[in-house]
């Protein structure tokens, strides 16, 4: 018997509109119901995200595994938060499943900006040393007391035997393109 998780199959993601979000946004939280409600470009794989007016988000797990995140962001994010020196997205309310969507979801403070990129970074050592100054924060954390790797977070920050089954399936698939020995041993 291994210690190694399974992933399992690919979850089996459900579609989300703006209807949809609107009628649970007005039914659940009625103070928002006359923001405008559209879709977040590029939002993401694990959520559906749509923006909420101008300040709001709202996310919706796209499948049940992903669902089990939504405890453990509204636990973790504000607790992070207050130990970073960037902004990270908060949760502002959490929303409940009904008729029309079957798992929790949240709504957020929306962050402005743009992904990075060379021609978006004016000072670069400016950008890099705010990274690295992120990344210390975070790492400096106390993760005592966080969440473990597991389903919940596709066992994220596990180990990599996790992917053994995956790594070996793309490197098939890559054939000659990569040296797949090298990878391996990387």
């Amino acid at each position: 018997m291994s210690d190694v998780p399974d992933l399992g199959p690919v979850p089996q993601r459900i579609a989300v509109d703006a209807e949809q979000v609107r009628r649970l946004v007005a039914d659940q939280f009625p103070h928002l119901a006359d923001l405008p409600i559209e879709p977040v470009a590029n939002g993401g794989w694990d959520n559906w995200t749509f923006h909420l007016g101008p300040d709001l988000l709202v996310r919706l797990p796209s499948a049940a595994e992903y669902a089990l995140a939504v405890d453990k962001e509204h636990r973790w994010l504000p607790a992070l938060a207050a130990r970073l020196p960037l902004p990270i997205p908060t949760p502002v309310a959490r929303g409940k499943p009904d008729v029309d969507y079957p798992y929790p979801w949240s709504i957020y403070r929306w962050l402005g900006g743009e992904p990075g990129s060379p021609d978006r970074i004016a000072d670069p050592a400016r950008f890099a040393i705010d990274l690295a100054e992120f990344l210390a924060a975070l790492r400096a954390v106390d993760a005592a007391g966080g969440p473990r790797p597991g389903v919940h977070n596709w066992f994220r920050g596990g180990t990599l035997r996790t992917y053994d089954k995956i790594v070996e399936q793309a490197l098939a698939e890559l054939d000659d393109h990569v040296d797949a020995e090298l990878v391996r041993r990387l």
